[in-house]
């Protein structure tokens, strides 16, 4: 598939870019976070694997969240500095994702994604949704989704620039179009594909590809 994933594609109004310079002495890692596995490290008290069942140096932490029933791209970092920087309410930065949902939106409901949706009390802000011709290039997931014959599916392409709990699920809820499986391809201009990972596989950032997640 495709597709320009640059963060301002359609020339969002954004502050100056606080520099960001990756530490030589600190760790940023990429990681392509399965389906139903718990964005920390320790357990809920539940049988759910968490990101301890990966490998990961012990000083890392996940750079925001990433639910459980959703997958795709996870950053980790042991650079307190990056959670601030991707995060600036000020300026924030791109989130990519790819939406099975069912039935394919309208016209009017990809617009309402985009101009803003009031979820639970606060509208949220401006945002990217397309439809993606076909099927995109996803491994299969561990669990299939539910398949109903008589409800089609129809995948889109959402961009966000905020973090609210379970947001996509429950912006594409809102106009009728369940979620039925959600990755996140992209993070500013790293994109998953580019770096090649399959599900539960990780590697380091070099620093022109942490740089990317500020463009």
């Amino acid at each position: 598939m495709a597709r320009d994933y640059s963060s301002n594609r359609r020339g969002f109004e954004r502050g100056p870019r606080k520099p960001f310079f990756p530490h030589v002495d600190r760790t940023y890692l990429a990681f392509y976070k399965p389906f139903e596995v718990l964005n920390q490290f320790t357990a809920d008290g539940s049988e759910k694997t968490t990101l301890a069942a990966f490998g990961f140096p012990k000083d890392v932490y996940p750079v925001g969240r990433l639910d459980f029933d959703s997958e795709g791209l996870l950053i980790l970092s042991n650079d307190g500095r990056l959670t601030t920087s991707l995060f600036d309410q000020d300026n924030p930065h791109a989130r990519t994702y790819l939406v099975q949902v069912e039935r394919e939106p309208s016209d009017e409901s990809l617009k309402k994604l985009e101009e803003g949706l009031m979820i639970e009390g606060r509208r949220t802000q401006p945002a990217e949704a397309y439809v993606i011709e076909g099927e995109p290039a996803l491994p299969e997931r561990s669990k299939p989704i539910r398949f109903r014959k008589t409800v089609p599916t129809c995948w889109l392409e959402i961009t966000l620039f905020e973090g609210r709990n379970r947001q996509v699920r429950k912006m594409t809820a809102a106009v009728g179009h369940p979620t039925l499986r959600l990755a996140r391809v992209a993070i500013g201009d790293l994109t998953l594909f580019d770096l090649g990972l399959k599900p539960g596989e990780w590697r380091a950032l070099g620093e022109e590809e942490v740089l990317k997640l500020f463009t």
